[in-house]
C-alpha cells in the first residue's frame, strides 16, 4: 500500500534530520534560481540619462551625513505608494542610488524622506534647519548641528576617496580623481575659476557658496551641497519609462 501525501508530510515533519535536508535543498534551489541569472547579465541596474557620480564636495557632504547618523532618521527611498508619491514626489529609481556606497534606502523614518529634497528649499533654509531645526519645524526632535558651520572641511585625501569608490564601480575618471581636492574647494567658492569642474561633472553642478560664509570652506558647505543634489540628477518620468522598457525586454 502506497503512502499518502499526508503521511509523507507527517513523516518529514517528525524527522528532524530529513526536514533539515529538505529545507536546505529548497533554499538552495530557490537561491540558485534568484542568483544564477545575475552572472549572465552585464548590469543589474539600467543606467539612465543624467545620472553621474557625486562631485568631491557632494561626496564629502555625504560622508558627513553618514558620520552624523542622519541616515538613522531619514530614509532616501520613496516607495511606489500613493501617499508617499503625493508627499515626497516620484518614487525612487534603482539607478538613482547606483553610485551610493552604502545606499541610503530603508523604511525607518523619524523625519521625512530626503530622496528628492534637492532644490526644494533654499541654502539658507538648510543652514538654519541644521543650526536650529526647531526654528523652522517647531515639532522637530532633530538635534542641532550648528557646529558644522564652524568646522573647516578637512579631508585628508579626496583623490584617495574617489579612487576607492572607483574600485567598487563608481565611474570616476582619471581627470576627476586627479583634480578631486581642487574641485572640492572650487565648488563652494563662487568667485574662483571653476578649473574645468563643470566639464568633468556637467553643466548642472551647483556652483556657489552654500553656507553663507564664502571666506571659508566648512562642513556645512559640504552637507548642504549634498542635500541640494538629492533627486535632481535625472528626469524621473523619462527614466522610469526607460527602466520599464528595459524590464519588458528582459522578460
Amino acid at each position: 500500500m502506497t503512502m499518502s501525501m499526508t503521511e509523507k508530510h507527517k513523516k518529514l515533519e517528525k524527522n528532524v534530520t530529513l526536514l533539515a535536508v529538505a529545507a536546505f535543498a529548497a533554499v538552495t534551489v530557490g537561491g540558485l534560481v534568484e542568483i544564477a541569472p545575475l552572472f549572465w547579465i552585464d548590469n543589474t541596474i539600467e543606467k539612465v540619462d543624467g545620472m553621474r557620480p557625486y562631485t568631491p564636495l557632494e561626496q564629502a557632504g555625504r560622508d558627513i551625513y553618514v558620520r552624523e547618523g542622519c541616515y538613522v532618521c531619514h530614509s532616501q527611498m520613496i516607495r511606489p505608494f500613493r501617499d508617499e508619491v503625493e508627499r515626497y514626489g516620484h518614487y525612487s529609481l534603482a539607478a538613482e542610488s547606483m553610485y551610493d556606497h552604502p545606499f541610503q534606502w530603508g523604511s525607518k523614518r523619524t523625519g521625512p524622506d530626503l530622496a528628492r529634497v534637492g532644490g526644494r528649499y533654499s541654502d539658507e533654509w538648510h543652514v538654519q534647519h541644521l543650526e536650529n531645526p526647531q526654528s523652522v519645524v517647531p515639532e522637530s526632535v532633530m538635534p542641532q548641528y550648528g557646529f558644522l558651520a564652524e568646522s573647516p572641511l578637512k579631508v585628508q585625501d579626496m583623490a584617495a576617496n574617489l579612487t576607492a569608490l572607483s574600485r567598487v564601480g563608481v565611474p570616476y575618471t582619471d581627470a576627476q580623481i586627479a583634480h578631486a581636492d581642487a574641485d572640492m574647494k572650487v565648488q563652494a567658492n563662487p568667485d574662483a575659476d571653476t578649473g574645468g569642474l563643470t566639464e568633468r561633472y556637467g553643466e548642472q553642478v551647483n556652483l556657489r557658496d552654500f553656507d553663507g560664509k564664502p571666506a571659508k570652506l566648512t562642513e556645512m558647505d559640504a552637507l548642504v551641497a549634498y542635500l541640494q543634489v538629492l533627486g535632481t540628477m535625472v528626469d524621473v518620468n523619462a527614466a522610469a519609462a526607460q527602466e520599464d522598457l528595459a524590464t519588458e525586454k528582459g522578460r
